[in-house]
């Protein structure tokens, strides 16, 4: 969008010559993108996993894996040391070999056919025994679990902040002044007008240079022989008003901010064109990314708590508690009426919901075995996807209409996902084994 005036940026910003400039938002991508760099760096210094080497035929390296396994537990238990050792360890047969075995005469054309068929084939029969006994239910509740978590999760997240910018519009039309029958003359405004409503006025002789308005209406007002020079004006408008005589001149006073208004003998030059709206005008935003931050925070102490409770009080109670808990903060949300208990509550829900997450991964990991794990946490990670979409649709819709519907929805949702997740078997017990 051009402007004719200079753009408007915070004071905490950096620039690399003339050619780029970072600013607020590109430092704030930045600063995002730093812990995906970060895990990047670490997997790095990870291990593959024991069957992946088995299965590329480095089997010195899957033994000092399973070796690494072996000692960290033991020193975990508090157990003496023992010798590692490993009686019988099932080779998975090389995709290669299998192709060989296919046709060994063939060429590289259709050895590549045939490896990517096998390996289409593969993972429809590896996603196929997914729903097999035994971990048929298994997948089916953990899948519901994953759906109703995230459909709750990423909806609230979406309807949350145009709460937040409802109440503030309430509370800001609450202080709004208003102006009746107003007379003034031969006066200058050089200041900003902010939150006002002026009817029946009249502005005689008056000068409006280098000022803004700012969430200004004025209804029925008269404006003879006026001069309006540098003037801005946000969220402003001017319904059924009469200009006479008057001159503007390096303002944004266009025709979509007159309403309705007469036009007479009065002549405009040099306006303004693009957005003149700057961040500081905006609060309501800074407000919004401020709150998302604090309930960002909030999951911070969550982590902690289920990182050592993970153990004592189980996965699945865990689970089951922190979404039953998440859904019932979630229903509060409907007797909030202000900034502070709203807030209040989206901590305290993040704060929850987030060793629900925790658990879930765990759960997911441990309740699958190794030959169908990936594909069944994937399975669960794309009903995920689904739920979010579902939920940034659904709640999006619902912006602005009602908050009872979403409350109701998302708090049902999580409850019930929550006791979904408490019949899952229990793993704790089998992983101390």
């Amino acid at each position: 969008v051009s402007s004719n005036q200079p753009p408007h940026y915070p004071s905490w910003s950096f620039s690399m010559g003339s050619a780029y400039q970072f600013h607020s938002w590109r430092v704030f991508v930045v600063v995002c993108a730093l812990p995906c760099v970060s895990a990047v760096v670490a997997l790095t210094f990870m291990p593959e996993s024991p069957r992946f080497y088995l299965e590329m035929g480095k089997h010195d390296e899957a033994w000092m894996v399973l070796k690494h396994i072996h000692d960290t537990n033991m020193r975990a238990r508090g157990e003496p040391e023992r010798v590692f050792t490993v009686n019988r360890i099932k080779i998975p047969k090389q995709l290669d070999e299998l192709v060989e075995m296919q046709n060994e005469s063939a060429n590289p054309a259709v050895k590549v056919l045939f490896k990517i068929k096998s390996e289409l084939r593969g993972i429809w029969l590896t996603f196929m025994r997914c729903f097999n006994y035994p971990v048929k239910d298994n997948t089916i509740k953990l899948a519901a679990v994953w759906f109703t978590l995230s459909f709750g999760y990423y909806g609230l997240s979406v309807w949350f902040p145009d709460v937040i910018k409802h109440l503030q519009a309430d509370e800001y039309a609450s202080r709004v002044k208003i102006y009746n029958n107003e007379r003034i003359e031969d006066f200058t405004f050089n200041f900003t007008l902010e939150n006002q409503i002026h009817r029946n006025g009249v502005f005689l002789n008056d000068r409006f240079i280098g000022m803004k308005f700012k969430a200004v209406t004025f209804i029925d007002s008269s404006f003879l022989n006026c001069y309006f020079e540098d003037v801005s004006s946000v969220g402003s408008f001017f319904k059924n008003c009469t200009f006479v005589d008057s001159f503007f001149y390096n303002t944004d006073i266009d025709d979509a901010k007159l309403t309705n208004s007469r036009v007479i003998n009065s002549s405009f030059h040099h306006n303004k064109t693009g957005c003149q709206m700057t961040f500081d005008d905006d609060y309501s935003a800074y407000w919004v990314y401020f709150v998302n931050f604090l309930g960002t925070l909030a999951v911070l102490p969550g982590n902690i708590v289920s990182a050592l409770l993970m153990d004592k009080i189980g996965r699945l109670s865990m689970l089951g508690g922190s979404m039953v808990l998440s859904g019932i903060s979630c229903f509060f949300l409907w007797f909030g009426t202000s900034e502070s208990m709203m807030i209040f509550m989206l901590c305290l829900y993040n704060g929850l919901s987030i060793s629900a997450w925790n658990s879930l991964d765990v759960v997911t990991t441990e309740l699958y075995p190794t030959d169908r794990r990936g594909t069944g946490f994937g399975f669960c990670n794309a009903m995920c996807k689904l739920a979010a979409v579902l939920g940034n649709l659904i709640f999006g819709s619902l912006v602005g209409i009602t908050k009872a519907i979403p409350i109701l929805l998302a708090s049902s949702v999580l409850v019930g996902g929550g006791l979904i997740g408490l019949r899952l078997p229990d793993t704790r017990a089998n992983v101390l084994m």
